[in-house]
């Protein structure tokens, strides 16, 4: 999305939505090529017998591949470089097979070292709704 797409500044309001990113169901495949672009070799999210020798059922998603969903999200509507801070909260594994959805909503408009800036509430969840993992961002308003 482009800066044109946003709506103005003063249109812009507390619970407006982001446009959410859908995702395709979580393959081994994406888990694989997640661990050779992040470097995270952690066998827990690429091997299913060290999973299963560790007390899981299978392997199971990088935390920091949903927060880089979320990343997506943000830069899907505004520039990256208005994006000034994201906080994550990890709150439940994302397992292979699950389709994830990134959603995120304006909790508040105010200004910020002179400049206008908006807080968002963002969260990725499976279809059945479970919060996998929680967020805020600040965003410099392009």
């Amino acid at each position: 999305m482009t800066t044109a797409n946003l709506p103005g500044w003063n249109a812009l309001r507390p619970g407006d939505a982001l446009p959410a990113l859908e995702l395709p169901p979580i393959s081994r495949l994406d888990l694989a090529l997640y661990c050779g672009a992040s470097g995270d070799h952690n066998p827990i999210h690429v091997d299913i017998d060290f999973a299963k020798s560790a007390g899981m059922p299978d392997v199971f998603a990088h935390g920091m591949l949903s927060a880089a969903w979320l990343a997506r999200l943000l830069t899907n509507w505004v520039p990256q470089s208005a994006i000034r801070s994201l906080d994550v909260r990890f709150a439940a594994l994302t397992h292979v097979g699950e389709r994830i959805a990134c959603t995120g909503t304006v909790a508040e408009k105010f200004e910020h070292e002179g400049r206008r800036s908006v807080r968002l509430k963002l969260v990725t969840a499976n279809r059945e709704g479970v919060a996998k993992l929680s967020a805020e961002a600040l965003v410099a308003w392009p």
